[in-house]
């Protein structure tokens, strides 16, 4: 990297040591409406051929066999997705759908001198938070101004830059291969059979019921305050059957006394919404109605057992329902879901084995997520420094 700069900051004394043209983001990139190609059906199917894309955090939503509308991208021809009320974007290189209006297709006119790719890095140093719920980019985000060395720093920078963003690929392809190792192998660790072993339905295992809060939810006088506690709704139930460390929430002593107090270590599980996030609480909290709480078992069971069942058993409904997302459940159809319950000591094997895989794959302080942690930052580090420069002054 060092040999890089060196030769980065040799071209810069040489090709533009007074700075260099700042330009719109505007003046450098035409936009593309989405329209012709919205996709119509989101049953989507993993063996389907077309990936259909959205610019937010999940990208890609699903495969769809809709062969109309497909909007050709290639590597040759790459091109930006932008959500024009979130401002989040993506770069792209393959064909695709897309499943909202709001996105635009971004590409770079053709008269200008400048890489396309540049732009891009260029564009993801923007730090801009949008504040209302209105499309951004021919009101706001194209008037942006970035950098615009000459095309053989450009060039140069793009190259450094990609080297992190192909390393930073490859770890995620790797990452993504173990989790799919540990779906199979917490599949075939949690699928028990034998003389032992018993299959009971959650009715039968335990007894739950739902979180509370008094209405209507936008009284400032349920919230924070002197002895405000922890308030989980479904946004805070995390990744790796976890509560977030701070809830969006606190609830003040006067909710308190009209909610339900759940102590830590607590199994719940979200009911409405993102339907199936599973968590064994690790603090104190109050939990709102759209999670159940188990708070009694009635055969002898490891709670994180209980936890892993519950979380297979909800992964294994939304790989069956339409569009690979539950809409809703029933009480009904809740308490009829069946685990099998096998004797304690191989209930507690099984939470040992599962909760050393989850550790290699989920704990940023080692293995894999360390190193990718460490890439990202890397990246964010160089990304900053190799696209700041001085603006030349006409």
């Amino acid at each position: 990297m060092t040999n890089n700069q060196s030769k980065i900051e040799k071209l810069i004394s040489k090709l533009c040591p007074n700075g260099v043209e700042f330009k719109e983001l505007g003046e450098l990139l035409d936009y593309e409406q989405p329209g012709n190609f919205i996709v119509r059906s989101t049953e989507y199917n993993d063996n389907l051929a077309t990936p259909v894309l959205t610019a937010g955090k999940s990208f890609i939503l699903g495969y769809t066999d809709e062969v109309d509308g497909i909007y050709k991208a290639s590597q040759e021809y790459p091109v930006i997705i932008f959500d024009d009320f979130t401002t989040s974007f993506h770069w792209v290189d393959f064909q695709f759908k897309v499943k909202s209006s709001a996105m635009k297709m971004l590409r770079n006119k053709k008269d200008v001198d400048v890489s396309f790719k540049f732009i891009y890095f260029a564009m993801r140093c923007i730090h801009y938070v949008p504040s209302d719920h209105a499309r951004h980019w021919i009101s706001q985000y194209s008037k942006f101004k970035i950098p615009l060395p000459p095309l053989e720093i450009q060039e140069e920078i793009v190259k450094i830059l990609n080297s992190f963003t192909e390393l930073e690929a490859e770890l995620e392809a790797e990452l993504e291969a173990r989790e799919s190792q540990y779906k199979h192998y917490r599949k075939k660790l949690l699928s028990i059979n034998g003389d032992s072993v018993q299959w009971k339905t959650l009715g039968e295992v335990a007894e739950y019921r739902r979180g509370s809060f008094p209405q209507p939810y936008g009284e400032t006088k349920w919230y924070g305050g002197e002895g405000a506690m922890p308030f989980v709704q479904v946004a805070d139930v995390g990744e790796n059957m976890r509560l977030v460390e701070n809830t969006k929430q606190k609830l003040s002593k006067l909710a308190q006394s009209k909610s339900v107090f759940v102590p830590s270590g607590t199994v719940i599980v979200t009911l409405q919404g993102s339907i199936g996030r599973v968590a064994v609480t690790q603090y104190d909290s109050y939990v709102d109605r759209t999670l159940a709480i188990f708070e009694s078992f009635k055969n002898k069971i490891n709670k994180k057992y209980f936890a892993y069942q519950l979380e297979s058993k909800f992964s294994v409904e939304k790989e069956n329902a339409r569009g690979s997302t539950i809409k809703t459940i029933t009480k009904e159809e809740f308490t009829k879901f069946k685990i099998p319950v096998p004797s304690l000591e191989m209930q507690d094997y099984i939470v040992t084995k599962l909760d050393a895989f989850n550790l290699l794959l989920n704990d940023i302080s080692i293995g894999l997520p360390a190193e990718l942690s460490a890439r990202r930052q890397q990246y964010e580090y160089y990304q900053g420094k190799l696209l700041t420069f001085k603006e030349y002054a006409k």
